[in-house]
């Protein structure tokens, strides 16, 4: 079966690419640094010849409020162009849980116009909701830093090994489009600023992390139910800590 996977190169890309490829698959890496771009347009058709699954997991390079809305939209459009004059079976996207929760931030309603454009096109799709990867933990806190103290929301938060996401796409790419939005998680719930303490503490980051209800998580306030998932999410097996120890030792 041959699969394009927009966005190939980026962190979930590459694993996803590597995971279908030794499944025997057909598979094409579609980003900019190899000639394939779906904001322009440029070589999107001739990557797409003959391809029966898209999966897309390209990310805005700018979270600013019209520069993503810009950038979800115009790739949207064009791969949903594409894809039926190529006739595609199913199209697999990546979006965010919560993201219909999240009205303020920017970056959220963009990815909810992502998911517009792909429930109202004509190709069957699935949509994988993800919660915030263990890999961002980091720069999550960095965002809330101030001086020397950092200021995150206690909100409960479910994070995931970005290595889990890919597996559930890989297996989701090769299964028959199942026109819904379905959600994955971590195995565990934790407050934000928890998560930020541990993550911060097992790299030897002093910093004092500080609870704080106002905080904003990409432009709105949080609360528990803005970045957890409803009822019978896929759950991922890794958990937080075991990545965290693996990351550490590394």
């Amino acid at each position: 079966m041959k699969i394009v996977v927009i966005g190939g190169s980026g962190l979930i890309g590459s694993n996803l690419v590597n995971r279908l490829r030794q499944k025997g698959h057909e598979v094409v890496a579609a980003s900019p640094r190899s000639g394939v771009n779906a904001i322009t347009g440029e070589g999107l058709s001739a990557a797409l010849a003959g391809a029966a699954v898209v999966v897309d997991v390209a990310n805005s390079p700018s979270f600013e409020d019209k520069a993503v809305l810009d950038f979800f939209q115009t790739a949207g459009r064009n791969l949903a162009a594409a894809e039926a004059a190529s006739g595609v079976e199913h199209h697999l996207a990546l979006s965010v849980v919560g993201a219909d929760r999240a009205p303020d931030s920017g970056y959220l309603r963009a990815k909810v116009a992502q998911e517009t454009l792909i429930t109202a096109a004509a190709i069957p799709y699935t949509i994988l909701r993800a919660t915030q990867f263990f890999e961002f933990i980091g720069p999550i806190a960095e965002a809330g830093a101030q001086g020397g103290v950092i200021r995150l929301s206690p909100a409960l938060l479910q994070p995931i090994a970005s290595d889990d996401v890919a597996a559930a796409l890989a297996d989701l790419a090769v299964a028959p489009p199942l026109n819904d939005i379905v959600e994955i998680a971590g195995p565990d719930a934790w407050p934000l600023d928890h998560v930020a303490r541990k993550f911060l503490a097992a790299r030897g980051d002093p910093r004092q992390v500080v609870a704080d209800i106002h905080a904003r998580y990409f432009g709105t306030e949080l609360n528990d139910r803005s970045l957890t998932p409803g009822d019978r999410p896929r759950l991922g097996p890794t958990s937080f800590d075991d990545w965290l120890n693996r990351t550490s030792a590394r």
